[in-house]
């Protein structure tokens, strides 16, 4: 059974049922039985998931121990300034009752994305910026708490790689299976992040 890459779309449920609500899920773009995504991406986030039927890849890419890279843009309010961005580099910040780690932050020009539906509010009198941020651990909305705890709320969530493995050459909506090359790239970040 191949590992998939998929690029979830803004308001899509990462799991194959939804009881309650009638949401959009992963059933709806995926029909490869007996894979699960490794890891979970917020309903109201974007990007890059990893869905596998290997029980020992979903558990070293998703057990907390592990501290597998995972990368997000984020556009957020205003512009942060570097002394914003070194309380996200130097961890420590105060989220949920739990002490981040420390995560690489920077300012990036706006990546080449889908427009999204609904488009973000835009406020003429509000700027905005995208960052991109690396982090090693996944703590629900974390990124989302990271970057309002230094005064810069998210508008919009794009996860745009795990490890090596990046949205390159992908559409929203689309899964692809992971090539040989990109397998073996994926167990040696993997090794790598356990080192």
């Amino acid at each position: 059974m191949p590992t998939l890459k998929f690029w979830k779309p803004y308001q899509v449920l990462t799991q194959f049922t939804d009881d309650a609500q009638n949401r959009q899920t992963l059933a709806d773009y995926i029909s490869i039985p007996d894979v699960y995504a490794a890891g979970r991406l917020d309903y109201d986030s974007e990007g890059l998931m990893l869905l596998t039927d290997d029980g020992k890849l979903n558990h070293m890419l998703t057990h907390p121990k592990h501290g597998h890279p995972r990368t997000y843009w984020a556009q957020v309010e205003n512009i942060p300034d570097e002394a914003a961005l070194n309380k996200i580099r130097r961890g420590g910040l105060t989220i949920k009752n739990y002490q981040t780690k420390p995560a690489m932050a920077r300012r990036i020009d706006e990546p080449v994305l889908p427009d999204r539906d609904p488009p973000i509010r835009y406020r003429a009198n509000i700027p905005d910026c995208w960052l991109e941020l690396t982090l090693t651990e996944g703590k629900k909305r974390q990124v989302r708490r990271m970057t309002a705890a230094i005064g810069h709320p998210t508008l919009r969530l794009v996860r745009a790689s795990i490890g090596p493995i990046t949205l390159s050459e992908m559409q929203e909506g689309q899964w692809q299976a992971l090539s040989a090359t990109e397998m073996k790239a994926l167990w040696a970040s993997i090794r790598a992040s356990r080192r």
